[in-house]
């Protein structure tokens, strides 16, 4: 077994002046995914977007920067979103994905208590062109599912909403973070219902890859920010489904820092390493970032705009996750191979 894990260990490889053209990764298909949007600053990315032909662009949330209960107000930022052009070109030639985070979903750190967090969804749905009799339109929350089949495999994308449901955080008065966790036990992210929704997903897959989207991540537990380590029971929670489902390749993205990162963990009891692929800084990012703890990091913090890409190939099994930069700068790079079967 050790020799096993030793084998499917990944690699991680910083490549600072790689140009994105000269890529000769093989894919059969390609998601690329970003956070931390605003239309008012100027959107270098999509051009870059472009270049590495996706198969499909996921939001992982703060599309907009939005902050409001007034929805007239918020659907005039989200049109603004819409008029820029190499967003539009985008938009047109690749299909768009996603979930929200606090600052689209009206409310700094905003959770369960926003008070208009039901007419905040139809204005998500609308932007997303979620059609009108769509059963996310009655549903609350977010979170959904897209099933990508292929000749040679199939990926299963589950967005989840870490908004809707998630209860209070407990502040940390003690030091300068802003938050520390829970009493273990104490509050939820995703709802029961989500939660529901989740297992019944993961418990049915026969993808070959399962991609989770996050707004928040999962395994960076120490900076003192929103996290799923805010809710410790429920990492743990979403550990045991990932090894109780036997669901394949599950794959973690999330955004919200305003960095770019790798985060691994050895889940006990799967064959295979999780990935937390944290992609976030689209139009602005933490150039004065001075470093953080997190014992799951792989390789550096990216502090300048970027956006992940992550390149599947069924054949071999493996999946390389890139940060890229403006101009197709390549700022990260990790490849991951996953079991067989």
């Amino acid at each position: 077994m050790k020799l096993v894990l030793q084998f499917l260990s990944l690699l991680f490889l910083i490549v600072p002046f790689s140009i994105y053209g000269q890529d000769e990764t093989q894919s059969d298909f390609t998601i690329t995914f970003g956070s931390c949007n605003k239309h008012s600053v100027e959107n270098l990315l999509w051009d870059d977007v472009l270049n590495t032909k996706p198969d499909v662009w996921i939001w992982g949330g703060d599309i907009v920067y939005a902050d409001t209960d007034n929805m007239i107000k918020q659907k005039k930022i989200y049109d603004a979103q819409n008029a820029v052009k190499t967003y539009q070109e985008l938009k047109v030639r690749v299909p768009v994905i996603g979930t929200w985070d606090d600052h689209d979903y009206g409310l700094n750190d905003g959770g369960i208590e926003f008070t208009a967090k039901k007419e905040s969804q139809q204005a998500f749905l609308d932007f997303m062109d979620v059609a009108k009799d769509s059963p996310r339109r009655q549903q609350e929350g977010v979170y959904a599912v897209h099933d990508y089949t292929l000749e040679e495999g199939t990926i299963k994308v589950l967005v989840l909403d870490t908004r809707y449901f998630r209860t209070s955080l407990t502040k940390d008065t003690a030091t300068r973070k802003r938050f520390k966790p829970n009493a273990y036990g104490e509050g939820t992210i995703l709802g029961a219902t989500q939660w529901k929704w989740l297992e019944d997903q993961l418990k049915n897959s026969t993808a070959d890859f399962n991609v989770i989207v996050s707004s928040i991540q999962v395994f960076s537990n120490e900076h003192g920010y929103e996290t799923w380590g805010n809710f410790p029971h429920e990492v743990d929670k979403l550990e045991r489904l990932l090894v109780d489902s036997n669901a394949k390749g599950v794959i973690l993205l999330s955004g919200d820092r305003h960095i770019s990162e790798f985060s691994k963990k050895e889940v006990n009891g799967l064959s295979y390493p999780v990935i937390d692929f944290t992609s976030s800084g689209l139009t602005h990012s933490s150039t004065n970032f001075s470093g953080e703890p997190n014992s799951f990091r792989i390789g550096e913090v990216v502090t300048s705009k970027s956006f992940g890409t992550l390149k599947f190939d069924f054949k071999s099994k493996q999946v390389v996750f890139k940060i890229i930069g403006n101009d197709g700068f390549v700022l990260g790079e990790l490849k991951q191979k996953y079991p067989s079967n």
